[in-house]
């Protein structure tokens, strides 16, 4: 079903050379193909796990790679270390972002080393008071172009493709209320959310045996609290210390009014008040601060950076 999905969503993806046109994603036959591959890979890869940290320096958001951007002046260490001290005092906005861009390359190699990785948001507090900072660090890392490309291309060329796909899944009362939403009120949200129904929840390894439901892994996608609750009081409740999610805040769910970015126990407001750019802000802090998404949520995060970035 999911391969037959793939190749519908995405025609040019189709093998004219197969039966059906979707055998080199999965091959029912002899289970075979691209998914059955990468399904074991994911299970392989969870099962030698340690067990500590989220962050992890093999692919996706922690890869080491080298940036779009390239300072006038490169600052030594210690130059570095004294313009992120002043930064901590600093109130100007404007200082603050040219800071950061002077400090840019010193910050990646923090953000990369196993050991700073952790201090980030201790050492650059502006990260929770400068809402444009996440933005500004993923364009530098990989440019304006890349860092436009999900806003541009899950409205006009994603969403409606995917409601359209879940509309043929095996019909539920959550899966119902879901399309509904994703064609009214909130259909940003929504349709990202019926993504993990057409992409399965990623295999957790032999820690934590059985399938994952696209409910389940919701969950670990975002958390809807009322207006008023105490969010210093929701993060000290978090039992995980690497979880990360979007948090969204408002009256009702139809009426969000304020969205956090809860990472490593640390709450960073989002600067959009909409659905679609809380998520792509959400999205883009995994890779400017080097952090690995929820397991449950690796084959989604993969589908939006492979078509979108």
């Amino acid at each position: 079903m999911y391969a037959r999905g793939i190749v519908e969503l995405f025609p040019y993806l189709m093998d004219p050379y197969s039966k059906n046109g979707y055998e080199h994603f999965y091959d029912g036959e002899s289970g075979s193909g691209y998914l059955a591959w990468w399904l074991k890979i994911i299970q392989r890869s969870a099962s030698s796990e340690s067990g500590g940290s989220s962050r992890q320096l093999t692919g996706g958001p922690a890869a080491r790679r080298e940036a779009l951007f390239s300072p006038e002046i490169t600052l030594s260490e210690e130059q570095c270390k004294e313009a992120m001290a002043l930064m901590r005092y600093c109130t100007d906005e404007a200082t603050i972002k040219e800071k950061m861009k002077m400090t840019f390359q010193y910050r990646r190699s923090m953000v990369l080393d196993g050991e700073k990785s952790s201090d980030i948001l201790t050492e650059l507090p502006h990260f929770k008071d400068v809402k444009s900072l996440i933005e500004q660090d993923f364009i530098l890392q990989f440019g304006k172009d890349v860092a436009a490309r999900f806003m541009e291309r899950w409205t006009t060329t994603f969403k409606q493709k995917v409601i359209q796909q879940c509309k043929a899944l095996p019909s539920t009362s959550y899966l119902e209320e879901l399309i509904r939403c994703a064609e009214g009120w909130d259909s940003d949200l929504s349709s990202i959310i019926l993504l993990l129904h057409l992409i399965p929840p990623s295999a957790q390894g032999w820690r934590r045996p059985g399938k994952v439901s696209a409910a389940q892994a919701e969950k670990h996608l975002v958390v809807f609290k009322k207006s008023g609750t105490s969010i210093e009081e929701h993060v000290d409740a978090i039992k995980c210390v690497t979880q990360s999610y979007l948090l969204a805040v408002g009256m009702k769910r139809s009426t969000i009014h304020e969205f956090f970015i809860i990472l490593d126990m640390q709450v960073i407001p989002c600067k959009s008040t909409i659905t679609l750019g809380a998520f792509d802000e959400f999205f883009k802090a995994h890779f400017v601060f080097g952090t690995m998404c929820n397991q449950m949520l690796h084959n989604l995060y993969t589908f939006i950076q492979t078509f979108t970035t």
